[in-house]
Order: C-alpha cells, then sequence, then structure tokens
C-alpha cells in the first residue's frame, strides 16, 4: 500500500465516539479501527460497486474466505468459527482456489492492529461485500482472536451427502431452512472454476474459466428465481456429474419450500443479513465481541498528540462531526491537571480549521456529511491538561451542543511520557548508492534521566510474507537517549530509529523514581511528521 493511503489509516487506539450506545465511552480503539475501516478508508472504498478480479468478483472471494474460515464452529462444544485459521488450511482440496490467497493479501495490504487481527478483518470483509455488491447491511462487531494453527478439517464438500451437509451445518448452529438460505445467500456471488474443480465443471469454458452460479454478479436473488424457474445454470444444480450437485441437493431437501419463501427480494435480504451476521459471529467461548456497528458515529475524536515546546505543551486533536450545520462555531474547551491556570469554565481555542469527509461506503452513507475540525492547543506545561471536550455552536439561536464522552469528558491519562510529535522526524535518508525514508521517533519522559528506566515495543501490522500466513511482528526495541534534543523544562527525551512502513504502531513505558507510565499503541500512520533530508 503506498505512504498516502497507508497515512489514511487515522484509526490505532485514537478516536473515541458519541454516539447512541449508552455503554460507549472513550477510548475504545477497536471500534475506532472499524469505523475508519468501514466507513473512510481505502477498505470501504476497495469494494464497492462489487469490482471484477480472476474473472469473478473481489467480493465473492471475500465471502467464500469468510464462510470457509467460520465452518470449524462447534455451537455445542463453543470452538472453532471466524478466527483466521483458514491461513494455515490452504493446502486442504475444500479451500482449493487463487482467491483465497488473494483475499489474504488484501486484507494484509490494509494492515491489522494489536487490537484488530486477521479474523476482524475477514469478518469486515464479508460485511463489506455484501454491501459492496448492493446487498443488505449487516452489523459488525469486532474483537475475534486470531488461531495460530490450523482448524478441523469442516468444510462441506459437494460430492458428500445431504445428511452430511445437515450435519455440518448443524455443528456450526444452523438447522436445515437456515442451510438452505446461508447457501443461497452465499452462491448469489462468484461460481466454480473449472481449472480449481475439473469434476465439476467438466467441459472448457475457454478464457472465463468460470461456471457462475446465476447470471448477475449483484447481491440479489437471483439464484433463487433461476432456481425455481428451472432457468439455472448453477453447475452445483444441474452439472453433468450428479455426485456433486450438493446446491439441487439442499435447496430441494424441504420441497423447495424455503426456496419459494428467499422468492421475495425484501425476505432475501433479510435472511441473509441475519445468518451472515451470525455466521461471522460464531467464535469460540470465552471471546467476546463488540456492540454492532451499522453506520458513522455522530462525534469521532483523534487522541491528543503532544509535543513540549519552550515552556509550553502543544496538543493537537480533530472532532469529526456528522452532518455539521453550516457556518458552526467549534471550540475545544480543556480542565488543569493542577494548578488554576484554566478558568473554572475552562481554558478554550476554536476549530483551526476544517475539513470535509468523504465516506467510502454506500447505503449507510450517501446521504451523510460530516466534516472533520482541527484544533491546535498551547497548554501551560506546568497545569498540563486532565480532559478535554468541545462545543458546538450552531449560531440558529439553538442551544450549543456539548460533546464530552458522556459527561466524564476526554480524560489525559498522563502527561509524564508521549512521543513527542513535534520533535520526531521522517528522515529522507541518501547515501551515494541508496535513499531511504526513516522515522526518527522523539519520545518525552517528564523526569530526571537518571531516576528513569524505559522500554518500547515496535508492532508491523503488514506482514512481509510473501505468502500465507499473514502474521504481525511484534519487536522489542530499544530507547537511547537524544542527543539532538537535551533535557528542557522537566523533560528528557529518548529517540529510537525505525524504517519507513516497517512499524505501524508503538508501545512504550517508562518508570520515573518507581512509578510507570505506560503510553499503548501509538499509531504511526496517524501522523505527519516534518521531513528533514539527510544527504552523504
Amino acid at each position: 500500500m503506498s505512504l498516502p493511503l497507508l497515512k489514511s489509516f487515522f484509526i490505532a487506539g485514537i478516536f473515541g465516539y458519541v454516539h447512541g450506545f449508552s455503554t460507549f465511552q472513550w477510548p475504545n480503539p477497536v471500534l475506532s479501527h472499524v469505523d475508519q475501516l468501514f466507513f473512510e478508508d481505502d477498505m470501504g472504498g476497495f469494494i464497492q460497486g462489487c469490482p471484477i478480479r480472476d474473472n469473478t468478483t473481489i467480493a465473492a472471494q471475500w465471502l467464500r474466505i469468510a464462510y470457509h474460515d467460520s465452518a470449524s464452529h462447534n455451537v455445542s462444544e463453543g470452538t472453532g468459527g471466524v478466527d483466521a485459521s483458514i491461513q494455515y488450511e490452504l493446502d486442504r482440496l475444500e479451500n482449493i482456489g487463487e482467491g483465497m490467497t488473494a483475499s489474504l493479501r488484501d486484507f494484509n495490504g490494509f494492515g491489522t492492529t494489536p487490537f484488530f487481527g486477521m479474523a476482524d478483518m475477514i469478518a469486515l470483509a464479508a460485511v463489506l461485500a455484501v454491501e459492496g455488491c448492493g446487498g443488505p447491511i449487516i452489523p459488525y462487531s469486532a474483537g475475534r482472536v486470531d488461531a495460530t494453527v490450523a482448524g478441523p478439517s469442516t468444510v462441506p464438500q459437494p460430492q458428500q451427502p445431504l445428511a452430511s451437509h445437515i450435519a455440518s451445518f448443524q455443528s456450526q448452529g444452523f438447522n436445515e431452512s437456515e442451510m438452505i438460505s446461508l447457501v443461497s445467500c452465499g452462491h448469489t456471488f462468484g461460481g466454480v472454476r473449472q481449472g480449481d474443480f475439473p469434476l465439476i465443471v467438466t467441459e472448457s469454458l475457454g478464457a472465463t474459466d468460470v461456471a457462475t452460479f446465476d447470471t448477475t454478479p449483484a447481491f440479489d436473488n437471483t439464484i433463487v428465481s433461476e432456481y425455481l424457474m428451472n432457468t439455472t445454470k448453477d453447475v452445483l444444480v444441474v452439472g453433468p456429474n450428479i455426485t456433486t450437485r450438493s446446491d439441487f441437493r439442499i435447496f430441494s431437501s424441504d420441497g423447495n419450500a424455503t426456496m419459494q419463501n428467499l422468492l421475495s427480494p425484501d425476505t432475501f435480504s433479510e435472511t441473509c443479513a441475519n445468518l451472515i451476521e451470525r455466521m461471522i459471529n460464531n467464535v469460540p467461548n470465552g471471546v467476546n465481541l463488540t456492540e454492532p456497528i451499522t453506520e458513522p458515529f455522530d462525534y469521532l475524536i483523534s487522541d491528543p498528540l503532544l509535543s513540549y515546546q519552550n515552556g509550553t505543551l502543544i496538543m493537537t486533536t480533530t472532532l469529526r462531526v456528522l452532518n455539521p450545520s453550516t457556518g458552526a462555531t467549534v471550540t475545544m474547551l480543556w480542565a488543569d491537571r493542577q494548578g488554576s491556570f484554566c478558568p473554572s469554565t475552562g481554558c478554550s481555542v476554536q476549530s483551526s480549521g476544517s475539513q470535509n469527509v468523504v465516506f467510502n461506503a454506500g447505503p449507510t452513507t450517501q446521504n451523510l456529511a460530516a466534516a472533520r475540525y482541527s484544533f491546535n492547543a498551547t497548554i501551560n506545561a506546568t497545569s498540563s491538561i486532565s480532559k478535554f471536550w468541545f462545543e458546538i455552536d450552531n449560531n440558529d439561536g439553538s442551544d450549543s451542543i456539548v460533546v464530552d464522552n458522556g459527561g466524564s469528558g476526554f480524560v489525559v491519562e498522563q502527561d509524564s511520557l508521549f512521543v513527542d510529535v513535534i520533535r520526531s522526524k521522517e528522515l529522507f535518508v541518501v547515501t551515494p548508492t541508496s535513499f531511504n525514508m526513516v522515522y526518527d521517533i522523539v519520545v518525552a519522559v517528564r523526569g530526571d534521566a537518571g531516576s528513569i528506566s524505559t522500554s518500547m515495543t515496535a508492532f508491523s501490522g503488514t506482514s512481509l510474507a510473501s505468502a500465507p500466513p499473514f502474521t504481525p511482528v511484534i519487536t522489542p526495541t530499544t530507547l537511547q537517549l537524544d542527543g539532538n534534543n537535551p533535557p528542557e523544562g522537566g523533560f528528557t527525551f529518548y529517540n529510537a530509529n525505525f524504517t519507513l512502513l516497517s512499524v505501524t504502531y508503538l508501545s512504550m513505558a517508562a518508570t520515573v523514581a518507581g512509578t510507570t507510565y505506560t503510553q499503548e499503541n501509538f499509531d504511526l500512520t496517524a501522523v505527519t511528521f516534518d521531513i528533514v533530508d539527510v544527504g552523504f
């Protein structure tokens, strides 16, 4: 993924929301990440319009891998489900197909995080695939846990008898009618590739290579209507190999009663949304998923970025407002951590500017507008800041809107350890034979060097592996005293260097005179650092 695209992933535990969820409290890095991937960033836009790939659609590939990953679920034992074990199962005959590896490469390109792994990515891809091809909006929840080994071989195969399919779907938590519906929902996309299944597609298809299940690429119930009208070309219904006519056996298993019910487009859409949501939410016992998200949150904030400069703390943040009023005045306010520098109503600064937000997702956002307001606050370094909040004046005579995280404010937990975003740089390093981009990350610690010990862990969310499994790399890193930034204002400065794009998140800790401070999951791609040329 290119640097400009990667830098658009302003996610990483740095956003909070105020919305209809009464229990939601900032920070919530998982839901923050989902909002960004779903509505603003490249993943949602990538799938819109049902794009074609490999003589099928990307959506078909994404939905197929989601089902194959979920099929290991055993509802009675509370095991398996969507856990990314599919990465370790691609050598199985049921998982053959170039779309499997292509899909995993897609997800790896969008990058996982310390709190949003490949399993969450696979589940989100299924939701986006359905929506991107004109299907229903499926509520999405995150929080899955990635497996590190293969799961059981439980994906039903076309040559198996009906009883075997019924038993497999029952194990996954679906009854016979739900099995019929879920297969119909899945087979509204894609088809069977002759090169992968020559015993099913026995005739050459030439350059197309794929025998599609129905005549439309969209998410619709054409798979149902063509079956009931006896016009279907579904090779798993009318193919020459009777043994592999699994769709026919499944669809007709209740005398076509379920298929007749699915002939209603509304019923098909509603049924599929419910079943696919259940499918991707099949997870092992003990895995807790977040509350679902179906639309952008009303308010979205970015975690404060700090720097110490000339006796003050410089803090930057943003507030995304859904459907803002034209000409609104947006103000950020904050309270002291100690002392009484701010008045009782709080110190304040008005927005330094705003930018319209473009949503990439489809039906849920097509009638929505949003703006992101930027703030740059100069804060007394001694009294510091304990929390902040926002007021929106629509300048229409109505009461101001207070955005304060459900009344608690957006709390700044500590100001003794942070990445100093102004002192940190991107170094453009040039030698006679090469050039490279390097992060020079400067970390500020409040205290004297003699009383400080530090640690840092670097996380790379995009694997450099050439083939699955694509797993993140977590590397302990040493912080060194920064010779370019001597102690100032009670802060000691440390630094570490990373090749650009090789690290996406940093977690760090500093113990100062027996007290430990932490900053978890700082997203390097969320910040635009100054670029400095380092010549030879």
